[in-house]
């Protein structure tokens, strides 16, 4: 076999992804369209400014030379700080190509979230999108050690100082690159989890594993094709939207739509009605948001065949109004940064409403107690997974490795059931399940029953103890537009969920909110509401 090459058989069951002894896979996501001439083929959809997949290895070839010649070496860390763009994809790619490991992560965050990131990757290079000069500035102040490389990636926003211009290295460097030896279980990239339990916590990733996922999820489960138009809402930086937008469409020669701006019902509709995308990927807080949206204005989504949600479970209601509004199924999935995407989901004609689906193909399910051993059908446990795309420990940190990655094990922090038909239920967060009346409660089955209420947008359930000290459910609630918190509203919220829930499930307490704590990439932080 050829470098760089990846021998898919289908005929295997699971299909079985044979990789060539020396193997960089930045040739097998770009190199290998212009084998297969797609080279005048558009691979990014951009602020009316299409990227031709000749165009995109030429950028991802100049820049991983521009990184070289920057001074940083193979091995070392470039971390981003870069906006949904070409350049990302450019440094992203390039870095990879050069044998540079990239580092996404989170452009919502702050000055002090990215020294802490700075200091923990020991980053020998830095990419800033302009927008995000500000917070970055102040972490290169306080963070040790500083990169010796960082590099402005030009848009509209503040200077940052010492910085090399992106566009002038990439104008300097050289069009042509060979790909840095490397095998498919070698480090390629990492991803630092979103920080709902804490500080965030690098996850390694191996070469293999974005063929893995793209291979598993994107083309067996979603069924992503050359013809494919992919839009994400979520973003590059995390790996939902990393495999969304990126991975899956250059995994099949598709195309894929960029939007930098932060998600709205408006901003979303009219991309979709721009760029008339087949397959779009949401989370189910701007699924809801877009339906309200749909009450006063329904747009034109004949174009999708397909949407997908992830980030917190889809409540069965979201699902059943979606469709009925647009004709278009919702596929639901749990997936992980660890995992790299979605490893549990629902499929095309195989939909359980209120379920994450059943396991993705390449990918073993097992639900556990505290002891690890496996619990019956319907009782609720620990979620662990395995599969090959799964990042095998976290860089730096020992402690947490050893806790969730056991024996080949990847513990998922969630607790689930399995029905007798194999399909997979999320009750919450292990941290967030709760004892009620000595029963174990699920605070995603009371938000679930909370949603089907017209009056209620979002909900997040905790527990907060009564003056007895006993633990009872508190319903944090978002009202729908144009409804306001009130004592009526709560005891209309309290007699819909005890006239649906079993009777020590129903809340104790409303608060109304304009809005509920949630990570970049979807989830509620309900540690938040619990403090």
């Amino acid at each position: 076999m050829a470098d760089n090459r990846i021998t898919v058989d289908t005929s295997a069951s699971p299909t079985a992804l044979t990789f060539s002894p020396r193997f960089n896979v930045a040739a097998a996501f770009i190199d290998r369209h212009l084998e297969e001439g797609r080279a005048g083929k558009v691979a990014i959809h951009h602020a009316g400014e299409p990227v031709t997949y000749g165009m995109l290895a030429d950028g991802v070839n100049r820049c991983g030379n521009a990184l070289l010649n920057a001074g940083m070496a193979p091995g070392e860390r470039l971390l981003m700080m870069v906006k949904d763009s070409p350049e990302f994809f450019y440094l992203f790619w390039g870095a990879i190509k050069a044998g540079i490991i990239p580092v996404p992560v989170n452009t919502m965050l702050r000055a002090a979230d990215y020294a802490y990131m700075i200091g923990d990757s020991a980053c020998t290079g830095l990419a800033c999108s302009a927008e995000f000069a500000g917070e970055v500035e102040a972490a290169l102040d306080d963070a040790s050690p500083v990169p010796g490389t960082v590099i402005r990636v030009e848009g509209e926003g503040q200077a940052l100082h010492d910085s090399l211009a992106f566009g002038d290295l990439m104008k300097d460097a050289a069009g042509l690159l060979d790909p840095a030896p490397a095998t498919a279980d070698d480090d390629c990239f990492w991803l630092y989890s979103s920080g709902t339990t804490g500080k965030p916590k690098g996850a390694v990733h191996k070469h293999r594993d974005m063929v893995v996922a793209s291979q598993y999820y994107g083309v067996e489960t979603l069924g992503c094709g050359e013809d494919d138009v992919c839009y994400s809402a979520a973003k590059l930086f995390f790996a939902y939207g990393l495999g969304n937008a990126m991975t899956f469409p250059l995994w099949v020669g598709a195309s894929t739509v960029l939007f930098a701006p932060r998600p709205t019902p408006d901003t979303t509709f009219e991309v979709m009605q721009t760029h008339r995308p087949t397959l779009y990927f949401g989370v189910p807080t701007l699924y809801a948001a877009q339906l309200q949206a749909m009450e006063k204005d329904m747009p034109d989504l004949s174009f999708l065949r397909c949407c997908v949600s992830a980030g917190e479970a889809l409540p069965a209601d979201l699902l059943h109004r979606w469709k009925e509004k647009t004709g278009t199924d919702i596929l639901d999935g749990i997936g992980s940064t660890e995992a790299l995407h979605i490893f549990i989901s629902n499929r095309a004609g195989d939909i359980k409403p209120g379920a994450s689906g059943r396991e993705v193909t390449g990918y073993e399910a097992r639900i556990v107690d505290g002891g690890g051993n496996d619990v019956p059908t319907g009782e609720s446990g620990q979620l662990i997974i395995r599969g090959r795309s799964c990042a095998e420990r976290y860089w730096n940190n020992a402690q947490r490795t050893a806790a969730t990655m056991v024996d080949g094990w990847l513990n998922t922090g969630d607790t689930y059931y399995r029905d007798e038909d194999g399909y997979y239920f999320y009750c919450g967060r292990n941290d967030d399940m709760m004892k009620v009346g000595g029963i174990w409660c699920s605070p995603f089955e009371i938000e679930a029953k909370l949603v089907e209420h017209d009056s209620v947008l979002e909900a997040a359930v905790v527990g907060r103890a009564d003056d007895a000290g006993l633990v009872k459910p508190q319903a944090h609630v978002v009202p729908a537009e144009g409804i306001e918190g009130s004592d009526a509203l709560a005891d209309e919220l309290l007699n819909h969920c005890k006239d649906g829930l079993a009777p020590y499930k129903y809340p104790r307490w409303f608060v109304f909110t304009d809005a509920l704590p949630k990570t970049a990439t979807g989830k509620i932080q309900r540690f938040k509401l619990r403090s």
